[in-house]
């Protein structure tokens, strides 16, 4: 498995990206994509507190709402 992280689709980007692990390290790329082992290692980092925790969070679909 590997997470795709766009920081143009992220709903907090702007609020958070200044303590996004991501934006840290990196600063705000378009799109980047790590697997599972890297997204575990940035977690235990961030559980030491070395770096920030990932900040992504996704869009999901609302309801469809069909009109009568």
């Amino acid at each position: 498995m590997t997470t795709r992280i766009d920081c143009d689709t992220c709903v907090v980007r702007g609020l958070h990206c200044h303590d996004c692990v991501i934006t840290v390290l990196l600063g705000p790329p378009p799109e980047l994509t790590i697997d599972d082992d890297e997204l575990a290692a940035l977690d235990v980092l961030a559980s030491g507190g070395l770096v920030p925790p990932l900040r992504l969070v996704e869009p999901v679909s609302g309801p469809v709402v069909e009109s009568a």
